[in-house]
């Protein structure tokens, strides 16, 4: 069997803060399989530049800016698995994970003005998707915002609903306060050994 390749990306601008935390341990977790290749991007290090909302990837297949996006789109496709953390302030998603989703415009632009493929057939039905959020407040409607968002971004790389999952952590304010979190580090191994498995079964 192939190894199971999973894109791993820290949206937060602080580093090493709760959500990218949680990102941690589901890579550790999900590395203890030896099928399984993490690459893991951190955002704030990926000069992705906000989409311009020119629309020429409508009529070019491609983005007229050329930065980390240009890499990054590459991994998204090639990518078994595709895990988006994101702490979340005012509401939704921080500023650099927004922009990613803003340029994965291209994507749209492919799937429904080009109607080009964003995968190949082959692997239509086998992208996984996983959120994973983290927020200060501890309102029970924190994180309403930022799903539909975050669906939006998966939908157009081909990750169906049926195979997104999510992961949302409420009233982690301090940087580092996760990590005393009562269930935050086993609810990140259980999700991950789900997902883990789930792969393995529908990519075999």
């Amino acid at each position: 069997m192939k190894p199971i390749r999973v894109l791993a990306i820290a949206g937060s601008p602080r580093r090493h803060g709760n959500s990218e935390m949680l990102l941690d341990w589901i890579i550790e977790e999900m590395e203890h399989d030896p099928s399984v290749l993490v690459s893991k991007i951190v955002l704030t290090d990926a000069d992705i530049q906000p989409c311009r909302g020119c629309n020429a990837c409508e009529k070019l297949n491609y983005c007229v800016q050329h930065d980390g996006m240009d890499a990054l789109h590459d991994q998204i496709i090639e990518a078994d698995c595709i895990i988006l953390s994101s702490p979340i302030y005012c509401m939704s998603i921080c500023a650099q994970a927004k922009a990613l989703v803003d340029r994965a415009q291209v994507f749209r632009s492919r799937k429904y003005v080009l109607h080009l493929p964003v995968v190949p057939r082959e692997r239509v039905g086998k992208r996984f998707g996983l959120f994973l959020s983290t927020a200060g407040q501890d309102w029970d409607y924190v994180f309403d915002a930022a799903i539909p968002v975050v669906k939006c971004f998966f939908h157009v790389i081909d990750v169906k609903n049926k195979d997104l999952s999510y992961l949302m952590i409420r009233n982690v304010d301090e940087k580092g306060a996760i990590a005393t979190h009562p269930t935050a580090k086993s609810e990140a191994a259980r999700i991950s050994q789900n997902l883990v498995a789930m792969m393995k079964e529908r990519l075999s």
